[in-house]
């Protein structure tokens, strides 16, 4: 009895859930038919305005064609009535010459006859039948303002519906990724006139291949693209690959996406270590701010949490341990922090803007053995270009120690380029890509980006690929020509 009254329960739940799928399709079908009945009055009213619209054109087309036949007609009319006139009045003027003459032939006085023979010789040679055109002035041929509109008429009887765009085709071989920069091109399978826009998606990721369905980051969408191709520019490459697609869209409807593609965007992304920072040193994502009271307020929470009571005058000998390599925290006046991501090979850019009022500030590369109490450039271990605003201004490249005065502009905001390889560190000016100075060494081991900074700040821009410019400047080798052999 119990068995059965569980199956009923099972049929009865079978039947809720089917009942419930049933009411939900309904609803759906109630409003697809009210759907149906809004769409279609619209579609209606739409195609009614299209079709007023060319009758109000075909109007206007008319009354303009029949203005001009009128014009037209009025002037001939006007050119040949004036020229009607003047020969109604030579005719006049040469019958009365001949009248005159017949009346002088017939006369008897012979002595009157050679006068009146002069006069109306006279009269026949400034006579306006003889200073006359008998030529037509104008024609009354108007096949001119004749019309054919069968091609018209059959563009008409071609009228339909328009039809859904096809999904556009992108093509990789024309598309560019340079400088921060993707343009994307792509062609419709079939002539489509009556195409309107594109539109255009993309996103980030840091999956190869074919877009997965599911992403992390969303679709940014750019509407309105009326050419076949599409640049977008100020991109910050912090993935390593982005996706890419397309659609045509007419007045009416929008076509079907293109095939997604992907294309990689090669590009040098760090953080900054904040574990091995100097204490002075806040750092903020990729931004960085001298605090002269960091450290100790660092300390005062470090001993807060252990409860230990320490007096301000004994340090705590315990060192911070580090999330990277283990390497301890830079201390006294070497406010370094470096970039989590070692180079090893390759080439590498990036770009730093400092507050000019800082008083001292410092960015290159240095290796990981950097000591927690060397400043950048003062060891064999570092390279860097150096501003200092602090008693004296100057603007120096260091190395081992060792610096060179450096003659252009000090820029506010530096670019930084590492070819590892090639041992060549370059630094330029990041809005003009002016070269300010290079290094040219041997690196033995993996370097990081360096920064260092006192009573200062400044921000640093990654996810970006080396410019086209910094590139050219090295393959022309000039990158070379500033460079400080005593600095190597």
């Amino acid at each position: 009895m119990e068995d059965q009254r569980e199956a009923l329960r099972k049929i009865i739940t079978t039947l809720a859930v089917k009942n419930e799928e049933i009411q939900s399709f309904i609803y759906s079908l109630k409003q697809m038919l009210l759907n149906v009945e809004a769409n279609s009055t619209k579609v209606q009213e739409d195609l009614e305005a299209e079709f007023q619209s060319l009758f109000s054109l075909l109007e206007e087309l008319k009354e303009g064609m029949l203005m001009k036949i009128k014009q037209d007609r009025a002037s001939r009319t006007y050119e040949l009535q004036n020229q009607l006139a003047a020969c109604t009045r030579a005719l006049e003027s040469s019958e009365e010459l001949l009248e005159t003459a017949n009346q002088t032939l017939q006369a008897t006085d012979s002595n009157d006859f050679p006068q009146a023979a002069k006069q109306i010789k006279d009269g026949v040679t400034m006579a306006p039948a003889f200073r006359l055109s008998l030529k037509a002035k104008v024609s009354d041929n108007m096949s001119h303002l004749m019309v054919d509109f069968a091609q018209e008429r059959r563009m008409l009887q071609a009228l339909k519906f328009l039809p859904v765009p096809s999904a556009p085709v992108i093509d990789l071989a024309e598309s560019l990724v340079a400088d921060n920069c993707v343009t994307l091109v792509w062609r419709m399978p079939d002539e489509d006139s009556k195409i309107d826009h594109y539109v255009l998606e993309y996103r980030r990721t840091n999956f190869e291949g074919p877009p997965r369905l599911k992403e992390d980051q969303p679709w940014m969408v750019i509407e309105g693209i009326r050419q076949t191709e599409y640049t977008l520019t100020g991109l910050k490459f912090d993935m390593k690959y982005m996706n890419f697609r397309v659609k045509a869209c007419n007045k009416a409807v929008a076509g079907e996406f293109s095939e997604s593609v992907t294309l990689e965007t090669p590009a040098f992304m760090f953080r900054l270590d904040a574990s091995t920072s100097h204490q002075n040193l806040r750092v903020d994502d990729l931004s960085v701010e001298w605090d002269a009271m960091g450290g100790k307020v660092q300390d005062i929470k470090a001993r807060e949490k252990d409860g230990k009571g320490r007096t301000a005058g004994v340090p705590s000998p315990k060192r911070m341990p580090s999330g990277r390599g283990g390497r301890d925290r830079f201390t006294a006046e070497s406010y370094t922090v470096l970039g989590d991501t070692l180079i090893d090979g390759g080439e590498h850019y990036w770009e730093v803007r400092y507050e000019p009022d800082s008083k001292a500030f410092g960015v290159g590369v240095a290796y990981r053995s950097l000591g927690r109490f060397e400043q950048l450039g003062k060891t064999a271990a570092s390279w860097c270009l150096h501003v200092n605003n602090w008693l004296q201004v100057s603007f120096t490249a260091k190395h081992a120690n060792k610096a060179k005065v450096l003659e252009p502009p000090v820029p506010d905001c530096l670019g930084v380029h590492c070819d590892f390889h090639q041992g060549l560190l370059s630094f330029y000016n990041a809005r003009t890509k002016q070269l300010l100075h290079t290094f040219k060494a041997k690196f033995t081991q993996p370097v990081l980006p360096a920064f260092t900074v006192w009573c200062g700040s400044f921000q640093v821009t990654t996810g970006l690929q080396v410019p086209s410019s910094v590139r050219c400047l090295q393959k022309r080798g000039s990158a070379t020509s500033s460079s400080n052999t005593s600095l190597t």
